[in-house]
C-alpha cells in the first residue's frame, strides 16, 4: 500500500495515524502505572526501593526528551516516533516477563528513556499538524491520549480480577500494538512533508496579539535546516514550562492521591475511592473531545484561562468538601479544566519558537518543554503527601489549586501570533482537511 500523495489526503491520514499513535501510548503507559503494585509483587520489589524505581522513569524521560531535542537537528521527528513507540510497547512486554528485579530495573529504563523521546517527538507532530491545518487539532491528538488510558486500565483491570500474570496481560496486549504502531508510521506528516505557512512576517507580528509576558516578540530568521537553528532561549519558554510543571502536578495529585483522599479524610468506602480517577479520565477525555472547537471559537488564550479557573474551583471544591460526593464532583472540575492546559502549552511553545525561528526550532521547544511534565510528575505526589503529613490532606489540596492559579498570569502566552484559530479567530487553511 502506498502513502497517499495529495496534500489533503496527507494530512488527513496524517492526523488519524499520529491520533492512533497518541492512543497506543496511552494504553501502555496506563497500563504500566495500573499495575505498579502486581510488578512490585512479581520482583519483590520492597516498599523502600520502589520509590526509586518510580522515580527513575519520568527521570530517564527527561534524559529521553533532552536527547530527542539533539536529535530532531539531524533526523524528522516522525522516524523518531516510528522507532521508540514499538520500543515503549516492548519494554512493557519486559517489565511483564523477565526474570528478576535487575532485569525489570533496564527495563524500566528502557521504557523511561524510550517514553521520553515518544513523548517528545509525538507532540512535536501535533504542532507541525495543527500548523499546516491551520485550526486548533492539538486537543483532539489527548483525547486519543486520554481514550487509550482508560482502554488500558480497563484491560488492567481485568487482567487483576481473572488474575492474570503480567506476561499473560502484556503480551496478547503488545502483539496488537505494536504491528499498529508499525503500520500507522508509514503515515506520519512532519512540517516538512506538508508545507505549511512560513515563520510570522514583522509586519504580520505587528497586527497580531501583543507580545506575552516573558515572551517577546523575536525577529523573524531566514529559513534554515534544523541542525542550523539556534534554539529559543530558555528563559523566553520559561513561562510556559512553569504552567507545564503545574500542570502536571495538579495531574499527578489526582492520579496519585484521589483514592486515599476520599477513603480517609472524606469517608468513603473502598470501592468509591476507586471511581474519582476514573472519573476524571472521563471527563478530561470529554474536555478534550471538544475543546479544539472552544480554541477555533474563542481562541487559545479564553480556553486556557476558562480552564485554568475551573481546574482551581475543582480543588477548591475537593479541599471543602463535606463527604465523599461533594469531592466527586471536585474531581469532576478537575478533569474538565485541566485537560486544556498541556495541549495547548506544547501549542503555544511551538508557535512562537515557529514564529520567531522556523520548524528546526519549534521541535527544539517541544522537546525542552516535554522535560517539565516529568519534573511537574515528580514534584506532585511529594509535594502533596507531605504536606498532608505534615500538615492535613484539605489544606494540601490548596497548594496545587494556588500553582495552577499561577497559569493565569502567564495566560497571554498562549496567544503569540497566529495563535487564533475558529470561526472568528481562524486564519484561512493552507489545505483542504476535510
Amino acid at each position: 500500500m502506498t502513502a497517499p500523495l495529495v496534500p489533503g489526503a496527507q494530512l488527513r491520514h496524517g492526523r488519524v495515524s499520529l491520533a492512533l499513535s497518541f492512543f497506543v501510548q496511552g494504553a501502555v503507559f496506563a497500563l504500566l502505572v495500573t499495575r505498579i503494585p502486581a510488578i512490585q509483587d512479581r520482583y519483590g520489589i520492597s516498599d523502600g526501593l520502589l520509590p526509586a524505581f518510580l522515580a527513575a522513569v519520568p527521570v530517564l524521560a527527561g534524559v529521553g526528551s533532552v536527547v530527542t531535542e539533539q536529535l530532531v537537528k539531524r533526523v524528522r521527528p516522525s522516524r523518531v516516533l516510528r522507532c521508540v513507540q514499538p520500543l515503549v510497547c516492548l519494554a512493557l512486554l519486559a517489565v511483564g516477563s523477565v526474570g528478576s528485579m535487575a532485569q525489570v530495573a533496564v527495563a524500566l529504563a528502557v521504557f523511561g528513556l524510550a517514553v521520553g523521546a515518544l513523548d517528545a517527538s509525538m507532540n512535536m507532530l501535533g504542532v507541525s499538524l495543527q500548523r499546516a491545518c491551520g485550526r486548533s487539532i492539538m486537543l483532539g491528538f489527548h483525547a486519543a491520549y486520554s481514550l487509550g488510558g482508560i482502554v488500558g486500565a480497563s484491560l488492567a483491570w481485568a487482567g487483576a480480577h481473572w488474575k492474570l500474570s503480567l506476561g499473560l496481560l502484556y503480551g496478547p496486549v503488545v502483539a496488537v500494538l505494536v504491528p499498529l504502531a508499525v503500520v500507522v508510521g508509514r503515515w506520519f506528516v512532519d512540517q516538512r512533508d506538508v508545507a505549511g505557512p512560513g515563520p510570522v512576517q514583522p509586519a504580520e507580528a505587528a497586527a497580531g496579539a501583543p507580545s506575552a509576558p516573558g515572551i517577546p516578540s523575536a525577529p523573524v530568521a531566514p529559513a534554515a535546516p534544523a541542525a542550523l537553528v539556534a534554539p529559543v532561549a530558555m528563559r523566553l519558554l520559561l513561562p510556559l514550562c512553569l504552567v507545564m510543571a503545574f500542570a502536571y502536578i495538579g495531574d499527578s495529585t489526582v492520579s496519585n492521591w484521589s483514592a486515599k483522599y476520599l477513603q480517609d479524610v472524606l469517608g468513603s468506602s473502598e470501592q468509591l475511592a476507586t471511581v474519582p480517577y476514573n472519573v476524571y479520565m472521563v471527563t478530561t477525555l470529554l474536555g478534550r473531545a471538544v475543546g479544539d472547537l472552544g480554541v477555533r471559537r474563542f481562541g487559545a488564550v479564553a480556553v486556557v484561562r476558562c480552564g485554568t479557573v475551573v481546574a482551581a474551583a475543582g480543588f477548591a471544591v475537593v479541599a471543602a468538601a463535606p463527604g465523599a460526593w461533594a469531592g466527586m464532583a471536585g474531581f469532576t472540575l478537575l478533569g474538565l479544566g485541566l485537560c486544556v492546559i498541556v495541549p495547548q502549552t506544547f501549542a503555544a511553545a511551538g508557535r512562537y519558537a515557529y514564529d520567531s525561528r522556523g520548524a528546526g526550532a519549534s521541535d527544539m521547544a517541544i522537546a525542552r518543554l516535554n522535560i517539565f511534565n516529568y519534573v511537574g510528575f515528580l514534584i506532585g505526589s511529594p509535594l502533596v503527601g507531605a504536606l498532608g503529613d505534615a500538615w492535613s490532606y484539605r489544606g494540601a489540596m490548596l497548594v496545587p489549586m494556588a500553582l495552577v492559579l499561577v497559569t493565569l498570569v502567564y495566560a497571554r502566552s498562549f496567544g503569540a501570533p497566529r495563535a487564533g484559530y475558529g470561526d472568528r479567530h481562524e486564519r484561512p487553511r493552507t489545505a483542504d482537511v476535510g
